[in-house]
């Protein structure tokens, strides 16, 4: 990546300062894909980030702005462009396909599409159980076992366990997928906006059920979604993404409570609240325009096309995700953590610059 004008170019930041050691370490990940005559969509571009074992890191953005594909490229099942995935230290960005099928044991996912993602010719049961075959990790009497196990785990009754997914609602089928998930005993679970499709009345024990098993088993997800409620909801972490790049990230409760980023601010702005009193009397911020395309991103801040706060340097520097406050990372020149309100800063400056 070339150098932006104003900011000299460094190291991927830390993104936390707590002491201990990420189960997940993305490093500057990229992932491009052509378009034909030349183009290059530019889906995930320089991605930096720890995921650690035992939280939920849920990752929001607008639709299209990378965020399944940077999921997906972490189990390889996108190819990455350029960058490391380090899991428990090792880049399963340089496995060979031998390699990353034997890692595949310990990375799983849980897909948006409850219906699509399963095999409509294979019962409960064969679903369930073809990780166990898999991996060999069981067969005969002792899969069965497992796989009743794993249906009781999840909500289901073991008795459904010849009926075919189309017999299923979209709760039901989201939970046999989930089983599937955990049937190999994994330690990272990819939740690719695993309740979108579900109605609302079912998103609450789905949400609820994947709580459950990351006390019981010590699971660590990466929660996708655009719900930002639900994000709330299950989320130890947050990191905010726009049209392929982390803009903020922070814990949950202090990213609703106190957003740094015009962008988050906008995001959060939109979700609603139950109390009418109090919705009433908040001020909902609408962005302008559209989100540029990822085949021609802006130069600079991705996000100034449409960021009420731009100056002409937001046009020409590309921001660096840095700490404003502890814990409390963005990508934006117009703040630092001398001044991270940015409504307090004077027009014209962009404090950033000189941090």
């Amino acid at each position: 990546m070339t150098e932006s004008p104003g900011l000299m170019q460094s190291a991927p930041p830390r993104l936390t300062t707590l002491v201990r050691e990420p189960l997940v370490a993305i490093r500057d990940l990229k992932v491009y894909f052509k378009a034909g005559k030349g183009r290059i969509v530019k889906a995930v571009d320089g991605v930096t980030l720890d995921i650690f074992k035992g939280e939920t890191l849920g990752l929001v953005g607008e639709s299209g702005c990378g965020k399944s594909t940077l999921g997906r490229t972490i189990l390889r099942l996108t190819e990455p462009t350029a960058g490391q995935v380090l899991y428990r230290d090792q880049d399963l960005a340089k496995l060979s396909a031998k390699q990353m099928r034997e890692q595949r044991r310990h990375l799983q996912i849980i897909f948006q599409d409850p219906y699509a993602s399963l095999n409509p010719r294979m019962t409960v049961g064969q679903i369930i159980g073809e990780p166990l075959d898999t991996f060999k990790l069981a067969s005969g009497t002792e899969a069965e076992r497992r796989v009743q196990e794993l249906m009781e785990t999840v909500g289901l009754s073991k008795r459904f366990v010849k009926r075919y997914p189309h017999e299923f609602s979209g709760g039901q089928r989201q939970r046999i997928g989930i089983a599937r998930a955990l049937a190999v005993d994994p330690d990272f679970i990819v939740a690719d906006e695993p309740i979108s499709a579900l109605d609302v009345s079912i998103q609450a024990q789905i949400m609820n059920l994947l709580e459950r098993l990351k006390r019981e088993k010590n699971l660590t997800y990466l929660f996708i979604s655009h719900d930002l409620r639900a994000v709330r909801h299950v989320s130890d972490r947050v990191a905010v993404m726009y049209l392929g790049k982390l803009v903020e990230l922070t814990g949950a409760r202090t990213i609703y409570e106190e957003p740094l980023m015009p962008y988050t601010k906008a995001l959060i702005s939109a979700v609603p609240v139950p109390d009418p009193e109090i919705e009433s009397q908040r001020r909902r911020i609408v962005l302008e325009g559209d989100v540029p395309s990822p085949l021609n991103p802006p130069a600079g801040c991705r996000f100034h096309t449409r960021c009420p706060y731009a100056i002409q340097s937001c046009k020409e520097v590309e921001p660096a995700l840095v700490e404003i406050k502890p814990d409390h990372f963005a990508a934006c020149i117009r703040i630092s953590p001398d001044q991270p309100d940015i409504d307090r800063v004077k027009a014209g400056e962009a404090p950033g610059l000189s941090a």
